[in-house]
């Protein structure tokens, strides 16, 4: 089974383009395959820790660790309360950092999420 990444960053939609453009013009080249991996980038770091909370976190390394459960099992693990534990799944659902199974139990898929802050310049 290979390892499986996840990378967050920020990017302006620029950024975002030029990349695109990038692997695209790599791709035509017939250049050496680029790993595949999963991405998401927000426009800046306020957007981010929106999103990727210090809460949020631990709870995507407890679901790692844990492995496959239910909102209510996640939630008596972490000692949180449902709703709370429920909408950042949600949340973390959404930008597809958590995946939801057949049996309704949510997991995280990612051997390594890598995240990237650039500071001004």
């Amino acid at each position: 089974m290979s390892k499986r990444d996840f990378k967050v960053g920020i990017k302006s939609r620029d950024e975002f383009f030029d990349e695109i453009e990038a692997l695209a013009e790599r791709i035509d080249r017939e250049d050496d395959p680029i790993p595949a991996s999963e991405r998401i980038y927000f426009e800046d770091a306020r957007i981010f820790f929106h999103h990727i909370t210090p809460r949020r976190f631990d709870l995507l390394e407890e679901l790692h660790r844990s492995g496959p459960m239910s909102i209510n099992a996640l939630a008596k693990l972490l000692k949180r309360n449902y709703k709370n534990v429920h909408d950042d799944v949600k949340a973390l659902a959404q930008i597809g950092l958590i995946e939801k199974n057949e049996e309704g139990r949510y997991s995280v898929p990612w051997d390594e999420v890598t995240a990237t802050l650039r500071l001004a310049a």
